[in-house]
């Protein structure tokens, strides 16, 4: 299984209960500094449970509990006294549906650095600079006061990855950031994600495999494992290792079954 020398991230021995129901069982993975990792595999595997419990998403959910180790940096987010307001700003989400906030485009934008009392020489360069970093800028530089409803899907999507990148993230999450998107847009989130690259380190869940194949440096695989006494699936990460040889080398039956399409 490839290591970054240092990584950005990690997950050991992470284990996923919601109340008695064990959803994701044993995950180690390592996150790279500039590399996008994508996780696949079929509904039900706990690809998105994972991907919340890496900014502590899953706080949120009250049946939820995470054991085992999630480690920003060698620090461990779930610790003790560890706040995840903060963690949640150094390691952002984007979400499947694109979800602007109620205001303007600008103020989207100007949103998480207000809230958080980040401090920023001047807001409107900013905003700018993290409407360019999303390739937004030009498409809306001369309507920063309409409504961010009033993009199409594609440019939401667009305007929240300047939301999460204006708290200046170290990490980038993004669950299935173009299933909702047509073709131009998914190429357009694409590309976006490869410049990110040089500035960011991404994580994303697809079920668009040809979509991991051409953005990630790294796949893994997970797939679930049924309950023989309740039928409950338990996620488990079956192989994890460089694109190439994922799609191309596999080391697990299950996971050239997946890729060849035998099941999914």
């Amino acid at each position: 299984m490839p290591k970054d020398p240092v990584p950005v991230l990690a997950a050991h021995d992470l284990n996923v209960y919601y109340g008695s129901f064990h959803a994701v069982s044993d995950v180690d993975l390592d996150f790279g500094r500039n590399e996008i990792t994508a996780l696949i595999g079929p509904s039900g595997c706990g690809k998105s449970t994972v991907l919340r419990c890496l900014n502590r998403m899953n706080d949120l959910v009250s049946s939820a509990r995470v054991e085992g180790s999630v480690t920003y940096h060698d620090q461990d987010i779930y610790a003790r006294g560890v706040d995840p307001i903060e963690v949640r700003r150094r390691i952002g989400m984007v979400f499947q549906l694109a979800n602007p906030f109620p205001k303007s485009i600008y103020d989207n934008v100007a949103y998480g650095p207000r809230v958080t009392g980040m401090k920023v020489p001047d807001m409107d360069d900013h905003v700018e600079q993290c409407l360019r970093q999303a390739a937004l800028w030009d498409e809306v530089k001369d309507k920063l006061k309409e409504s961010g409803y009033s993009l199409s899907g594609g440019q939401q999507q667009r305007l929240c990855i300047a939301r999460t990148i204006a708290t200046q993230p170290d990490v980038i999450l993004m669950d299935e950031p173009c299933s909702a998107l047509d073709p131009i847009a998914t190429a357009a989130i694409e590309d976006l994600m490869l410049e990110l690259r040089e500035e960011y380190t991404i994580i994303i869940v697809t079920h668009n495999m040809q979509e991991a194949a051409r953005v990630a440096d790294r796949t893994a695989f997970f797939t679930a494992r049924p309950d023989e006494t309740t039928g409950n699936r338990t996620g488990l990460l079956v192989e994890y290792g460089f694109t190439s040889q994922i799609f191309e080398h596999p080391n697990d039956p299950r996971t050239e079954g997946y890729i060849s399409g035998q099941f999914g």
